[in-house]
């Protein structure tokens, strides 16, 4: 294995033949470098991204923060390579390594994965591979770090399951200690009883303790342990309380996707949107207060010189506090060169007077996100927003000096028709009409139109997926007809993406040999344009006698077991299954915070709360007591 000065004499060799070697080269202002041989644990945490994306994750910096303050433990980064990069690595013998220390990956004990998406899975292989570590789970040994990933992907672990060791399912703040202290315990010890001890730890899933049956038509039948001692269902990792963030912000050597400080002011919704996976696996609703988000920012923004400001969260509008919150930000940084972003503005909850506090530090565009142009829709995606609303909250937005509104909306809903296609064209004409009567032309709007992808632990992980030929017939009106108008820009996602990225959401054990087949095929980097292999698929489905519509346009039984039945987000089956159904009849939830729909989340977590009292929870403070409303689920053969 090489030594760091190695790596060093060897990336001297070829850094100059490849675009951006700033991105491999460490180094950076805040990024932390511990004395190796004093950390009893090493922990390489991988973004399998380029490090333009990677480096502003803001998983992995929390969890960089959490290990690095341990007086007995270290983290260090890594990213994926870009091609060029990776073809000389390769041809010159240099294994994939840490930026902080120039070690490669297989010297840690602990390789941690985030997969916040489902299209970085093939990365995750080839940076195994590249880091010379075998890439299934089963070849290890003990000479070997163990591998573990988490993220919001891996609430459907099972595409996964050969490749990685464990999964730290749910939030990881506390989790990630609890794993480190595991591997320090069975230092030196065989790899199954490091895994053993890892299974018993709340939110660890072990995948080669357990197995999967199947049904004569392709479903699951079960999933279950093959050992006594291992829990038959894992349930997510919640922390009661959300601690410090952190303000150490590592300053990029380059430019990056998001050069800027973010400050999580919440975490958790309660709008129930039902196409949204990260809104049903975040609960409950938890806020930090004023004052911290307030000298988080500031102690982040001395730090580091960022220039820009994102108080993040899944509906920041909806965050208790926020215009006291907007109000203590513009008098810590009155006179100071800041801009504030509030991203996930929900547009019934932006008030004319937040639009007021937010003007002294203003970006050059707005956003928001209908996800629907028709009230219809709305309503069987349960974001209900009457269209004069988003009129009238667009013209105020426009009248008081931004120049750019970004509307997100998806195509391929439940039931959608190109009547309600049509309608996302005639929202954005006539938003960028009542712009131009308040502000002039100078007005533009951005529409972006991204296909849903059905996702597990949701009201719709029963629906299927659009076809390949809708999506292009649906995006083709749209282009038609709003690409005419200068002001108007339309992005779109190709169709081959969104199918990909439904193959992996709601796949099975058996996706495992598709996806290194793919691998193997030269399939990486598939969330990009360049590099990726969409042809590396059909063939590898072919190989394994698997049907890819199998897993992208099929109806869900009501009665089927999923892949993932046993990991749980703390909401009930059961309630997701009444809440689909509510869809189908157009019916829609008011937001939980005014009317508790006993989805599960505050019984399976009442300890916390008893452990934990007032310590900014949002579900227990509801109007109206909690109301457990059951639908009998057919049983198999019905």
């Amino acid at each position: 294995m090489l030594t760091p000065e190695q790596v060093e004499l060897k990336l001297d060799r070829i850094l100059l033949k490849v675009q951006k070697p700033g991105r491999y080269v460490g180094g950076e202002l805040n990024s932390i470098r511990k004395d190796w041989d004093k950390a009893q644990t090493k922990v390489a945490l991988v973004f399998p991204d380029i490090y333009d994306i990677g480096v502003s994750n803001v998983g992995l910096k929390i969890l960089y923060d959490q290990i690095n303050q341990r007086d007995d433990a270290l983290a260090e980064r890594a990213y994926a390579p870009w091609l060029d990069m990776e073809e000389l690595m390769r041809e010159h013998g240099i294994p994939l390594y840490t930026l902080e220390s120039k070690r490669p990956l297989a010297c840690f004990d602990i390789i941690g994965f985030t997969l916040p998406y489902e299209t970085l899975y093939t990365n995750a292989l080839n940076i195994l591979n590249l880091a010379g570590i075998p890439v299934r789970s089963a070849d290890r040994d003990e000479s070997h770090p163990i591998i573990i990933a988490g993220g919001h992907s891996t609430t459907n672990p099972e595409p996964m399951h050969a490749f990685i060791d464990a999964f730290a399912i749910g939030e990881g703040e506390e989790v990630i200690h609890d794993i480190v202290n595991a591997i320090q315990k069975t230092k030196g010890a065989k790899r199954e009883v490091t895994l053993r001890e890892l299974a018993k730890i709340s939110g660890v899933y072990v995948p080669c303790f357990y197995a999967a049956t199947y049904m004569d038509d392709g479903t699951v039948a079960v999933t279950e342990p093959t050992l006594p001692d291992v829990p038959k269902t894992v349930n997510k990792r919640i922390v009661a309380k959300l601690p410090p963030p952190p303000t150490k912000f590592i300053v990029p050597n380059i430019e990056v996707i998001h050069n800027r400080v973010s400050v999580e002011i919440m975490r958790g919704c309660t709008r129930g949107c039902r196409f949204c996976q990260a809104g049903m696996i975040t609960r409950p609703v938890r806020e930090r207060t004023v004052q911290e988000v307030v000298d988080a920012a500031d102690a982040a923004v001395r730090a580091s010189g960022f220039e820009e400001l994102a108080l993040m969260s899944l509906s920041s509008s909806d965050y208790t506090y926020i215009n006291d919150l907007v109000d203590a930000i513009s008098k810590r940084f009155e006179g100071r060169k800041l801009t504030v972003n509030l991203p996930s503005l929900r547009i019934e909850s932006v008030s004319v007077d937040l639009m007021e506090k937010l003007k002294q530090h203003r970006s050059g565009g707005f956003t928001l996100a209908p996800e629907a142009a028709s009230e219809r829709m709305r309503r069987i995606i349960n974001k209900f927003i009457p269209d004069e609303d988003i009129i009238n909250t667009t013209r105020e937005i426009y009248s008081r000096g931004w120049t750019t509104v970004k509307l997100y909306f998806m195509i391929g809903h439940p039931s959608e028709t190109l009547e309600d296609v049509q309608a996302i064209v005639d929202l954005c004409k006539r938003v960028i009409e009542e712009g131009r009567k308040v502000a002039g032309w100078k007005v533009k709007l951005h529409a972006g139109v991204s296909t849903f992808v059905p996702k597990p632990q949701t009201p719709f992980q029963w629906v299927a997926c659009d076809t390949r030929e809708n999506i292009l017939e649906k995006q083709a009106l749209l282009k038609r007809q709003l690409l005419k108008d200068k002001s108007i820009k339309l992005s779109w996602t190709k169709p081959e993406d969104s199918l990909l990225e439904a193959w992996l959401s709601r796949g099975d054990r058996r996706m495992a040999d598709v996806i290194y087949s793919a691998w193997k095929n030269g399939a990486k980097f598939d969330a990009w344009d360049e590099g990726k292999k969409s042809e590396a698929w059909l063939p590898a489905f072919e190989e394994h006698g698997l049907d890819p519509a199998f897993y992208t346009h099929r109806q869900r039984r009501t009665d089927e077991v999923f892949p993932w039945e046993h990991i749980t987000a703390a909401v009930r089956k059961n309630f997701l299954f009444q809440d689909f159904r509510m869809s189908l009849e157009g019916q829609i939830r008011v937001d939980c915070r005014l009317n508790c729909f006993a989805c599960g989340i505050l019984p399976t977590f009442a300890n916390l709360r008893r452990e934990n009292p007032g310590e900014g929870w949002k579900c227990p403070d509801v109007k109206t007591p909690a109301r457990k409303i059951d639908i009998e689920l057919p049983v198999v053969g019905d």
